[in-house]
């Protein structure tokens, strides 16, 4: 049995997105979105708000997960494919990205409602992963969410270079076996590149939302359909560019 384990909560974030916070935060996000719209770069436009408002650097990561350009937008809502239309389909799953997400959602650590309807973490993956006592609990949700829609089959791909990929591999083939769904787990090197040329992608990696064919946004379903208790902040929801709900 796993220690318990909470995945991604930081008990300073508590202070860092206090209400007062985050009406600075949506401040700066506010002129964080101006200058994407002309043309900067999200790395130096956050730094250069950042700095203004006095930011710290869990408060910058937020604001960098949480914004795009309108053109980023525009792009990712037209290949968007509403989960009602799965039936049938093979569906391409960014498994450290999906369950890394569900397993911060399940522990109550921050998570951020972005422009494009994605739900992103601050968590990060730096090479590092170990199974926790949630891994398996957000495995049988994905599953399920992908088993109502009535997908054909699921493809998973791991990053093989992260530790414990093999034994995460191994717990999803065990649960998609108790579900009777046809599931096959890819442990390579190049996730990110096999992503970006396949459509019916489930990942919130803006990059591969960018280039690939066609998305699902999974973990958004998953976490306000099967989950009680997280914490989500969304500081766009005044934002000129929100279709999200």
């Amino acid at each position: 049995m796993c220690k318990e384990v909470k995945r991604g909560f930081v008990e300073k974030d508590k202070k860092e997105f206090s209400e007062d916070s985050i009406l600075k935060l949506k401040k700066a996000g506010k002129d964080i979105y101006y200058l994407l719209n002309r043309g900067y770069k999200t790395k130096n436009a956050v730094t250069f708000v950042g700095n203004h408002y006095l930011l710290s650097e869990r408060q910058r990561i937020l604001l960098a997960r949480s914004l795009s350009s309108q053109q980023d937008l525009k792009l990712r809502e037209e290949k968007r494919i509403p989960l009602d239309n799965l039936k049938g389909k093979t569906v391409h799953i960014d498994g450290f990205n999906t369950v890394i997400t569900l397993e911060v959602a399940l522990s109550q650590g921050l998570l951020v409602k972005c422009q494009d309807g994605t739900i992103r973490d601050l968590a990060g993956l730096r090479g590092t992963y170990h199974i926790i006592d949630k891994t398996k609990i957000v495995v049988n949700y994905m599953l399920e969410a992908l088993l109502e829609k009535e997908v054909k089959q699921v493809n998973i791909y791991l990053d093989a270079p992260v530790s414990n990929s093999g034994q995460l591999r191994s717990l999803i083939l065990k649960s998609a076996s108790d579900y009777k769904l046809d599931t096959i787990v890819h442990v390579i090197s190049n996730v990110d590149s096999v992503l970006e040329s396949l459509e019916y992608v489930i990942t919130s990696d803006a990059i591969i939302l960018n280039k690939c064919i066609s998305w699902i946004n999974l973990s958004d379903f998953v976490v306000t359909n099967k989950m009680k208790n997280y914490w989500l902040l969304d500081i766009t929801s005044d934002l000129e560019y929100n279709k999200h709900p």
